[in-house]
């Protein structure tokens, strides 16, 4: 192999050459494809500071609030039109009663919540404050019943609680209860990580057991429902496997659950402030898993289901990392890092790009957990990095997707590489086209040249997402140091668009 050494002109030539390099990218006018308004759903668990210290304060709390609900937190959801909200688990969901959170709050029985903590659950929050919570947030709520440790008797009857309008012995404890008008909540989960915590159970023995409970789930009069199967955990294809040829088109969904893990080891996950390039490299790599995942379990459900009638349904899936220092192990309180916005930009952009089959998606989770979009202390709040990917990204609900076609630069990090970039594309009902782009690398910007076939368009305009380190978080010292601004880095030349996309950047792009 010869060797050759590039003298110090030729080598800044290079460099040069590479930097103005671009990267031809292709958007294709939309099809029938829409990208579900779902997928930029939300998970709240009884789990940590959540519920508790989160949406929902103290009875005496000076903090303003709407029957304990707290309206800073709704305000900052509605901004990001939040279209579903996941309850109550999670594992928990697994060992919840349902009829222990119903009735004068003052004599509802307490219980151990086992999973997380090991602290006393009161259930002051329970069905009537989680409907109140979805209709004062003007989302649909979306309800994990408990498999594990429940009864086909016991889901059944909630599912009476909440849907029937007439005559029966749940309607009538609901109307004792303030409330006479069924929600006739849809979306509906039957049990939950029923691999794992909902029950260690074969795929075989739980599809069987779906079968049966979601039997006796009901579609009352004007509330059909959308029963969601518990699903595979990260690359069980078996899982998918054993529930699409047994259960098939008995379930509206099946679920997929997948964590990044920045090192890949879940007994030592990683700091969420305090890394290095490498293992953020790692984590973008776990990250970009999804899209391998989300490939494969499709392709299992084409099998039986090539109408894809079924949806894929990512009802947890995030950043999991070491919590913070000094606090709850079991209350998963972590920081969030402009890395946490690249990981949502990203994960949102392959959920788009393959809207075809993936219809819910559920980030873990709203407040003070995992990842989450809203830290609280008291009474501030601060609005993550990854709660302003959401509200970037909010222009894709319900618009129609539009195809696009290019090949990545690599970000390369010693021996080992990875795409770049990652791009979706949707056109709203106004015709105004969106294009989200995020660029992975650390260290060097994006050249883009975008040719959008068979669209018009005449003007541009977008916002970005970025900081000076990866490590940068919003802190109740300083709440907007991470967040999104007007970006001016896209101009129209001819019938294309340019486009320069600084290093570690989220940016969507709206055209008219």
């Amino acid at each position: 192999m010869k060797k050759f050494i590039l003298s110090a002109a030729v080598f800044c030539s290079s460099i040069l050459v590479h930097a103005q390099s671009e990267t031809p990218l292709t958007i294709k006018p939309a099809g029938d494809q829409m990208v579900s308004k779902h997928i930029y759903g939300h998970f709240s668990e009884h789990l940590g500071r959540c519920i508790y210290d989160g949406f929902w304060v103290d009875e005496n709390s000076t903090i303003p609030n709407k029957g304990r609900i707290r309206l800073d937190i709704v305000d900052a959801l509605k901004k990001i039109k939040v279209p579903n909200l996941r309850w109550p688990g999670g594992c928990f969901a697994d060992e919840y009663h349902w009829r222990d959170g119903i009735g004068p709050r003052n004599q509802r029985p307490k219980m151990v919540n086992t999973n997380w903590g090991g602290v006393t659950e009161d259930n002051s929050f329970g069905t009537h404050e989680f409907l109140d919570l979805c209709q004062t947030l003007d989302c649909e709520p979306y309800i994990a019943g408990n498999v594990g440790s429940g009864t086909v008797e016991e889901m059944a009857k909630w599912v009476e609680y909440l849907n029937f309008d007439g005559v029966s012995p749940m309607t009538a404890i609901r109307s004792q209860n303030g409330r006479e008008k069924p929600w006739k909540v849809s979306f509906w989960g039957v049990g939950n990580e029923s691999w794992g915590c909902g029950g260690n159970m074969t795929p075989a023995y739980y599809s069987d057991l779906y079968r049966r409970y979601a039997t006796y789930a009901r579609n009352y009069p004007g509330a059909p429902l959308k029963r969601i199967a518990s699903g595979a955990n990260s690359d069980d294809y078996n899982w998918t496997e054993t529930c699409m040829k047994n259960i098939g088109n008995q379930m509206w969904g099946l679920t997929l659950h997948y964590y990044t893990i920045p090192t890949g080891n879940w007994g030592k996950k990683g700091s969420a402030t305090k890394f290095d390039e490498a293992q953020y490299f790692s984590t973008m790599k776990n990250c970009l898993k999804m899209e391998e995942l989300v490939t494969k379990h499709s392709a299992i459900m084409d099998k039986y289901d090539p109408k894809k009638k079924v949806a894929l349904v990512v009802d947890e899936w995030g950043i999991w990392t070491d919590v913070e220092p000094g606090t709850n192990p079991g209350f998963l309180y972590q920081q969030n890092s402009l890395r946490d916005a690249l990981i949502a930009g990203t994960t949102l952009n392959i959920f788009n790009n393959h809207s075809d089959r993936v219809k819910v998606a559920n980030l873990a989770q709203t407040i003070n957990v995992l990842q989450a979009l809203i830290l609280t202390e008291k009474d501030k709040m601060i609005l993550t990095p990854t709660y302003h990917v959401f509200d970037l990204y909010k222009v894709h609900q319900d618009a129609r997707y539009l195809p696009i076609a290019f090949t990545s630069p690599d970000y390369t990090v010693g021996d080992q590489k990875i795409p770049a970039l990652n791009v979706s594309a949707s056109q709203d009902a106004s015709g105004a086209i969106h294009i989200s782009l995020v660029n992975l690398d650390p260290n060097k910007k994006i050249a883009l040249s975008t040719v959008l076939d068979g669209l018009k368009w005449s003007s541009v305009t977008g916002q970005i997402l970025t900081s000076a380190k990866l490590t940068d978080v919003n802190t109740f010292s300083d709440s907007d140091k991470v967040h999104n601004a007007k970006f001016t880095g896209a101009k129209k030349s001819g019938n294309s668009l340019k486009v320069e996309l600084p290093a570690q950047s989220v940016v969507v792009l709206e055209l008219k």
